[in-house]
């Protein structure tokens, strides 16, 4: 019974370390133990759902050195390694963990508003810390920008209204070396025109599947999807493609830009993208264009409905016969400096 279980010090506390975190998680970075206490569960307890905390992340990263997003131990990903510090932090296994990325990026692709959600049995007072944490324990390339609580519905994949991409294309005849990993090279010089009224066709809501890879391991797909928007900016050398839609199919993004890309040069008018849409068949687009490289491709944003983002009800997390060692400010997950 969780009542009766013994007494540890609380998880995580201000300003504990990345070392601290990892090896001892109830001590402080310099060295004291917390003064709160929270109660352990026996070995083999589970939490009820109910009682289950969930926490959303938005996470940036240089996808360079990785496999892309989705779990697996070698080569490494962007969720192994999160998973690897929430695991030392909360001394959790990954499957209580349950952590849920809103995308699953390819090797090489970048993200700038990555969000995930995560789940532990048990609230933080302060998040300041965990945040500090789980940041000290990641490599330079992936930073853990923001960290929340999250409503009980609040689900990183399925509760998503949009996603933003970019695709940066280098269009000088000499490439940057400093870009070389973060943009696309064309030494051809581009038709920004050509390429913007090409784009304009892939707005509204249509059948994607001539745009879309076959996917590894995941489920059946519908492939309609409403693009809300296809802006072309031009940035100096840098021609920037953003496009925002409901949702995306397995390299939807970098197909259309293999095919902007060729419309681009000249090879092919701006109204073969409503002829290979309406053709729904990936043959037909590979008969035109090869799929654009993933050094190019950003995740900039995942947006969400205002109402899902409220932050959840306070819950007293402590059982009532614990209740009186922390004082009422502690039932709040709230910023340490306030």
């Amino acid at each position: 019974m969780l009542g009766a279980a013994p007494l540890r010090f609380a998880p995580l506390l201000p300003r504990a370390s990345a070392t601290a975190c990892g090896a001892n998680a109830s001590q402080l970075a310099d060295g004291s133990q917390s003064p709160f206490l929270l109660p352990e569960a026996a070995e083999g307890d589970t939490a009820a759902p109910e009682n289950m905390h969930k926490w959303r992340m938005v996470i940036a990263y240089d996808g360079t050195k990785f496999k892309g997003w989705q779990y697996q131990p070698s080569p490494p990903t962007i969720q192994c390694f999160l998973e690897n510090a929430l695991i030392r932090i909360t001394k959790l296994d990954r499957k209580k963990l349950c952590l849920v990325g809103a995308g699953r990026t390819d090797t090489g692709v970048h993200a700038w508003g990555q969000v995930a959600h995560f789940t532990t049995p048990f609230a933080y007072h302060c998040l300041d810390s965990i945040h500090s944490a789980i940041n000290g324990l990641l490599p330079p390339e992936i930073r853990v920008r923001e960290i929340s609580a999250a409503r009980p519905e609040f689900h990183a994949r399925s509760s998503t209204k949009s996603k933003i991409y970019h695709y940066k294309i280098y269009n000088e005849a000499i490439m940057d070396p400093f870009q070389s990993c973060y943009a696309y090279h064309s030494a051809y010089k581009l038709n920004p025109h050509a390429i913007r009224e090409a784009a304009s066709y892939f707005v509204g809501t249509h059948d994607f599947t001539s745009f879309a890879n076959a996917a590894h391991n995941d489920r059946e797909r519908s492939p309609i999807k409403k693009i809300i928007r296809f802006d072309v900016t031009e940035m100096g050398a840098v021609l920037q493609l953003e496009v925002e839609g409901t949702g995306f199919l397995y390299r939807q993004v970098r197909n259309m830009v293999a095919l902007l890309l060729q419309v681009g040069k000249e090879a092919l008018p701006p109204d073969i993208v409503p002829v290979i849409i309406a053709a729904r068949d990936r043959k037909e687009l590979a008969k035109v264009a090869l799929s654009a490289p993933p050094h190019g491709l950003y995740l900039m944003s995942v947006n969400y409905d205002d109402e899902i983002l409220k932050p959840p009800e306070v819950k007293n997390y402590l059982p009532e016969m614990y209740q009186f060692l922390l004082p009422p400010r502690v039932f709040l997950v709230q910023n340490c400096q306030s």
